[in-house]
């Protein structure tokens, strides 16, 4: 069981990233027709966020507590964030491997991410992370950037004073993703 978790995890961590176009979840960058409703969604200048609380797609895998969707207003979904279940121990170092591993197959090494766990795959627009939840559990995050991020977050500078990355550093507990 603790082998399937770990493979549907690192799935849901790239699944489908691929920088010219295809965003995980066999979702698409950019401009939005569709999505599922969200549980809630929250508003700040230009950025939409619309969270899927496990269960309900995009956030169906096993290992799956979260994911959250950004919409910019102008560039159509650019950030995608899966949020793993909590684990410690072993579990977590296991899973963590996959999606290391798993992103180094597609992207090559990582760089730094800003937090002491964080890695960043500037190649694959990529970051894995983890947070402290209780009991001494952490779960692991991922988030992936679509290739107009950098265009909606100065945008969102502009209009909210902070870029849009500020969002998941807050999410994952550092200065900056």
């Amino acid at each position: 069981m603790a082998t399937m978790a770990v493979l549907a995890l690192t799935h849901a961590a790239f699944a489908g990233n691929d920088p010219s176009g295809e965003a995980p979840f066999g979702l698409a960058w950019g401009p939005v027709s569709a999505v599922a409703r969200p549980l809630r969604a929250d508003r700040e200048a230009n950025l939409t966020a619309l969270y899927y609380p496990r269960g309900w797609r995009p956030a169906t895998g096993t290992a799956t507590a979260q994911v959250v969707l950004v919409v910019c207003r102008d560039e159509g979904l650019q950030q995608v964030v899966w949020v793993g279940l909590p684990l410690s121990g072993e579990a977590l170092a296991r899973a963590r491997r996959a999606i290391h591993d798993e992103g180094v197959r597609r992207y090559g090494e990582p760089e730094p991410g800003g937090a002491a766990d964080a890695e960043f795959w500037r190649g694959g627009r990529a970051l894995l992370a983890s947070r402290e939840t209780d009991g001494g559990r952490r779960e692991l995050v991922t988030t992936v950037f679509g290739p107009g991020f950098a265009a909606c977050s100065e945008t969102h500078h502009a209009e909210a004073g902070h870029p849009a990355g500020a969002h998941v550093a807050d999410l994952i507990g550092t200065a900056g993703p």
